[in-house]
């Protein structure tokens, strides 16, 4: 990289740390820290829902699918545009109210109000479990875009490099920090992908003439892709958006349930077509480049054999000049930061509020709040770099933890909204059963029927286990 591209770089960094910085003066309680004072507009949260669902994991990953079946792998955030409009319809009118009535600052309250403290203790440590691993992916996903961008830099010393940032003004800022920024990187991505990385990709690797003279035919096609993978999409995506924490976070901080709705239905537009076409398309021109021999003198002999999701940033650092190249790498840590902030701050208040103060109510107080919040943050920011540093792939870290949530807490959260008088005992074992199996057929590898995803099957075992428990046993409903 040269060194113009590096001083853009570090303009743009000091500059996020700068925004962590001034809201860190302004945040005065946990409800100003979590939940952004409940008065943030709907462009500001849609964009940040977006810019959080899809960041830089997610860019990273689109670029890997578009590298191995091209343009077909945009169905998988075709899944985050059905998720974000069902659930602006058939969540967020119930959601809305309640949190305000209550003033919720987590997801897992939820629990407590229709089920019991047990319920919602169980709850916040699945998902601030599952929230740890995923601000662990985009640590991981940074570090792959700056083990291409800078030679000087191994994957290991880029992942602690990117951890400190993002904890650093994560921490410093709280929700208000990661909204604000989340606006700004996702508007650098948008606009740098759209007028820079994909022309000039596209014209660099030789235009149409080379493209469809180098791909296969399947490349240009959205079947190709099998239902099964499919299947795994949808049951993992599109449930995440009624459990997840940072989504529950943004729902609370709109200023009423319109706002919300209008936000959810802006993200869905741009995770689809938007950002998934855009993705994919690099992608697919990174292909391109590995096929014909671009991608020779960082080691990159036989496509067939290297990492997919490396295809995308090795086609930026190789097609963009000076200057430019700093832009667009901006605006793809950009992507990245703007998902790990969100959920290391997900993380943060399921720790605080859902299992801290239900453990030892008193050890934060109201004198205390903020630093209490802003130290659970950096030790949850830690734990997250930890876990990078020990994980290779970037888009299987992000649907493990994503299925790991969802298998455990989606049933569960579904009866709360839809059946009168659920039961708690059968909500806790549910969670526990469709938490375990998932995680279970994932360490276990086993090979499963019709190639199905093992959230399929925790999900399933999460509902049986509700079901019957619900209407079996006796003294099961909250009083």
């Amino acid at each position: 990289m040269h060194i113009i591209d590096l001083i853009i770089f570090g303009i743009y960094f000091s500059a996020m740390l700068y925004i962590g910085y001034y809201f860190l003066r302004k945040n005065e309680t946990e409800e100003d820290y979590y939940v952004g004072s409940r008065n943030l507009s709907s462009w500001h949260v849609g964009l940040s829902v977006v810019a959080t669902d899809v960041g830089g994991g997610f860019s990273i990953g689109l670029g890997g699918l578009g590298f191995a079946i091209g343009i077909a792998g945009s169905w998988l955030l075709f899944t985050g545009l059905v998720g974000a409009w069902i659930a602006a319809v058939l969540l967020i009118p119930k959601v809305w109210s309640l949190a305000h009535k209550k003033n919720f600052l987590t997801f897992p309250q939820l629990f407590e109000h229709f089920y019991n403290k047990e319920v919602a203790l169980l709850a916040g440590i699945i998902s601030a479990i599952g929230y740890i691993g995923f601000t662990s992916s985009q640590m991981l996903a940074g570090a792959k875009l700056a083990d291409a961008a800078f030679k000087f830099i191994d994957q290991t010393t880029a992942v602690y490099i990117m951890g400190i940032i993002i904890v650093g003004y994560t921490a410093m800022g709280g929700l208000k920090a990661v909204v604000f920024t989340d606006t700004i990187q996702w508007s650098v991505l948008i606009i740098g992908l759209t007028f820079i990385g994909i022309p000039a990709a596209y014209y660099l690797v030789g235009g149409w003439t080379t493209i469809s003279a180098t791909l296969k035919d399947e490349y240009f096609s959205l079947t190709n892709v099998s239902w099964q993978q499919i299947i795994n999409w949808i049951v993992t995506i599109v449930p995440i958006w009624f459990v997840g924490m940072t989504l529950y976070q943004r729902i609370y901080a709109t200023k009423n349930t319109k706002d919300a709705q209008k936000a959810w239905f802006i993200a869905g537009l741009f995770e689809w077509p938007v950002m998934a076409f855009m993705g994919v398309t690099l992608g697919l021109l990174a292909r391109v480049a590995a096929d014909t021999g671009m991608f020779t003198a960082y080691g990159f002999s036989d496509p067939a054999s290297m990492d997919a999701e490396l295809g995308l940033p090795l086609l930026l650092v190789h097609v963009l000049p000076v200057g430019l190249l700093g832009i667009m790498m901006s605006a793809y840590f950009s992507a990245i930061m703007s998902t790990a902030d969100s959920c290391l701050m997900a993380a943060s208040g399921n720790v605080l509020t859902d299992i801290v103060k239900k453990i030892s109510p008193s050890f934060i107080n109201e004198k205390n709040a903020i630093k209490g919040s802003q130290l659970i943050t950096l030790i949850l920011g830690g734990l997250a770099l930890l876990i990078a540093v020990k994980m290779s792939n970037v888009l299987e870290l992000m649907l493990y933890s994503y299925a790991f949530m969802v298998s455990g807490l989606f049933i569960p959260v579904i009866a709360a909204l839809y059946i009168k008088k659920p039961g708690p005992m059968a909500a806790f074992l549910a969670m526990l059963a469709g938490g375990s199996t998932t995680i279970t057929l994932i360490l276990l590898q086993t090979e499963l029927p019709w190639g199905l995803d093992p959230n399929v099957f925790g999900i399933s075992a999460s509902a049986l286990i509700f079901f019957m428990l619900n209407y079996i046993l006796p003294n099961n409903h909250k009083q």
